[in-house]
């Protein structure tokens, strides 16, 4: 049974490794994740007035328009300069709680490792990345809106999924190298196990390695990046230094269980619904606000906002079932994760851990899970563990 460090034990006898829950840190998960919670709460109200605002006001107007009076007539130039605008606007806007959230906030708790310095370059790579590719995705969506008014959102869909898969594939070779360093592992016995684990399981691992976590934080974590030729496993150095080669065994089969379970491809194909009926939304959307507000037309850039409100209303609606689906996924994986390597107290004792460490609320209030939990809580995983543990 999971259970705080100091309280009475059961009659059973406690293993010498079992692992508990430091109540002290929980206390500070508990918090910590409140002040998370609120600051979510904050930008969501502050981003949706802000887009109601320059949508309302004109000012989505005003800005195309003052673009057209300064020669930037050619629809491409126009899309692109007022997209880029925007763009940077809005982060500047809401820099002050980037910083608080993403570093001031961490720093508190103990979770970050970053100095102002590092947290600036990060912020400022993010931006040099995302602005040139939200730029050309919204070129792409606004020559579709020009030149397809009518079927814009289909083949908007479909290129934004093969933009996706597109960014999976290059991530672990072009984009994390950017932020993190990704060195391959040196320890034999390890990768001797990760890939017995693999092959018992019919899947290829192309390589493991560790990724400097400790440079921006504290908290540990291991994933599998990439697709096809580039795919990896990383483990962050963070996990590699403290846990020990059975736990380290049962996350990495955590893993590769959704890799089994051919999870990337059910999410891409759960995700393109969603996406399609997201764009079908913005498109009824366009041709209503097209008459409302004056716009030339739903190619007309100033419509912009209209896009970001039905994306906004779609994704709030949907949220709790896609985590829910993200949910039953997980426990899947954590099933995979016992039933491949046969180790459930090494398993319980990781996620204990990683509880511990990365101030991870063990048992969050309900309405919590269901509305913003991709995971299931760590205590209903461990308890699962146990459970597993009980009926061999």
């Amino acid at each position: 049974m999971l259970r705080m460090a100091g309280e009475a034990p059961s009659q059973e006898p406690r293993p010498a490794t079992e692992v508990a829950l430091d109540p002290r840190r929980q206390e500070q998960a508990r918090e910590y994740a409140r002040v998370r919670r609120r600051l979510l709460a904050v930008e969501l109200v502050l981003s949706a007035l802000a887009v109601v605002l320059f949508l309302v006001t004109g000012a989505s107007r005003a800005l195309a328009n003052a673009l057209r009076g300064a020669g930037v007539t050619d629809p491409w130039a126009l899309v692109g300069a007022y997209l880029a605008i925007v763009y940077v606007g809005y982060t500047l806007l809401f820099a002050p709680l980037s910083w608080y959230s993403g570093f001031v906030l961490p720093h508190r708790y103990g979770l970050s490792t970053q100095t102002r310095r590092g947290w600036l370059v990060d912020e400022l790579k993010g931006l040099a990345l995302g602005l040139p590719l939200g730029v050309l995705a919204g070129e792409v969506v606004y020559w579709l809106l020009r030149v397809r008014p009518d079927t814009w959102w289909i083949w908007a869909g479909l290129f934004l999924l093969g933009a996706t898969v597109l960014l999976d594939f290059v991530a672990p070779v072009l984009i994390v190298p950017l932020f993190y360093k990704l060195t391959p592992l040196q320890d034999e016995e390890l990768i001797g196990r990760v890939r017995r684990l693999a092959e018992r399981t019919g899947r290829r691992v192309a390589g493991v390695y560790t990724i400097d976590l400790s440079s921006r934080t504290t908290a540990a974590n291991a994933a599998f990046l990439g697709l096809g030729r580039t795919q990896r496993i990383a483990l962050g150095d963070t996990l590699y230094a403290e846990y020990s080669h059975d736990e380290i065994e049962t996350i990495v089969a955590h893993e590769l269980g959704h890799q089994v379970h051919n999870d990337l491809i059910w999410g891409l194909g759960v995700q393109a619904v969603l996406l399609f009926a997201a764009l079908y939304l913005a498109h009824l959307f366009l041709q209503w606000g097209v008459s409302a507000f004056g716009f030339e037309g739903p190619g007309d850039v100033a419509g912009l906002p209209l896009l970001l409100i039905a994306a906004g209303l779609f994704s709030l609606v949907t949220l709790p079932l896609s985590n829910a689906y993200s949910r039953w996924r997980e426990s899947r994986a954590d099933r995979f994760a016992l039933e491949a390597t046969g180790k459930p107290e090494a398993y319980a004792r990781a996620l204990t851990r990683l509880a511990n460490q990365n101030l991870a609320e063990a048992e969050p209030p309900r309405w919590v899970v269901i509305l913003l939990y991709s995971h299931p809580p760590i205590a209903e995983r461990v308890r699962a563990a146990e459970q597993w543990a009980g009926t061999r």
